[in-house]
C-alpha cells in the first residue's frame, strides 16, 4: 500500500530578485512540505534573506510562489499572515518604544479569533519565561536574546502554519543559541512548518529535515539535513573544522 503524498505548503519556482542592476536571486526553486523544518544556508550575500523577503511580498520578484497551492501574488503582503505565512525578520523587527506586552499583542493584530489569545500568550511564557518577567518593560531595554524571544513569540501569536525565521541566532551567546534551536524543534513538534535562514549552518542542519545550500543566488546543493552535515565538501565550505 503506497503512502499518501506529502502536502506541499510552500512552493517557490524559478524565483528571481534584483536590486537595480544587481541580480541577488537567480532562479531558485524549492518546496516545503507540511511538518518539515527546511533550512536555507550559505555565505553572506548568497540570497537567503532576500528570498524570505520576496516570499513575504516585501520585495518585487519574478517567478512563482505558492502557499497551499495558491499564488501569493494574489494576496496582499499584509494579508499573508491571515493565510498562515508569518515572518520573524532578521534584526528582530520589534517596536523598541513599546512594552513587551504591546509587542506581543501586535502579533495578533490581524486575527479575528482572539478568544484563545490568553492561553497562547501563556504558552509563549512557558517557552520563554523571561518574557513574562519583563512583560511591562520597554522592548528597547531587553537583551539581544530576549528581543529574539519576543520576536519569535510575537510571530507565534499570529498563528503561523508556516513560520519563516531569519537568522534567529545572530549575535546571541552560545547558551541562548542552544535554547533558540530547542524551541524551533519544539514548535515544529507542535505542528508548525518552519523555513529557517541561518548563518550557523551546523546548528541549522542538525535540526532540519532538509536544507538548500545557496551560493551567489542559486541553489548549489540540497538534501537531508543529516546527510549534508556529514558531507565533507559542505563541512569544508560552510561548517569550518
Amino acid at each position: 500500500m503506497s503512502s499518501a503524498p506529502r502536502k506541499s505548503v510552500l512552493s517557490v519556482k524559478d524565483l528571481h530578485v534584483s536590486y537595480g542592476a544587481i541580480s541577488a536571486v537567480k532562479g531558485i526553486s524549492f518546496e516545503i512540505f507540511a511538518g518539515e523544518i527546511v533550512s536555507l544556508i550559505g555565505a553572506n550575500g548568497a540570497g537567503k534573506t532576500t528570498t524570505l523577503r520576496a516570499i513575504s511580498g516585501l520585495l518585487p520578484c519574478r517567478g512563482e510562489i505558492l502557499l497551499n497551492g495558491r499564488p501569493t501574488s494574489s494576496i496582499a503582503p499584509y494579508n499573508l499572515v491571515t493565510h498562515g505565512l508569518v515572518h520573524s525578520p532578521e534584526g528582530r523587527g520589534i517596536f523598541l518604544n513599546l512594552t513587551v506586552e504591546e509587542n506581543l499583542k501586535l502579533g495578533a493584530y490581524r486575527r479575528k479569533d482572539t478568544q484563545d489569545l490568553p492561553r497562547e500568550m501563556e504558552h509563549c511564557f512557558e517557552l520563554f519565561p523571561r518574557l513574562k518577567e519583563r512583560l511591562k518593560a520597554s522592548a528597547g531595554t531587553l537583551s539581544g536574546g530576549e528581543q529574539q524571544m519576543l520576536s519569535i513569540s510575537r510571530a507565534l501569536l499570529s498563528k503561523p502554519q508556516v513560520l519563516m525565521l531569519d537568522e534567529p541566532s545572530l549575535g546571541l551567546a552560545p547558551r541562548i543559541v542552544q535554547q533558540i534551536f530547542q524551541i524551533v524543534q519544539k514548535l515544529n513538534s507542535e505542528g508548525i512548518t518552519i523555513l529557517l535562514v541561518e548563518q550557523n549552518a551546523r546548528m541549522a542542519l542538525k535540526v532540519s529535515h532538509r536544507a538548500y545550500v545557496l551560493e551567489t543566488g542559486k541553489v548549489r546543493v540540497s538534501g537531508e539535513g543529516r546527510v549534508l552535515l556529514a558531507d565533507p565538501q559542505i563541512q569544508a565550505a560552510y561548517l569550518g573544522h
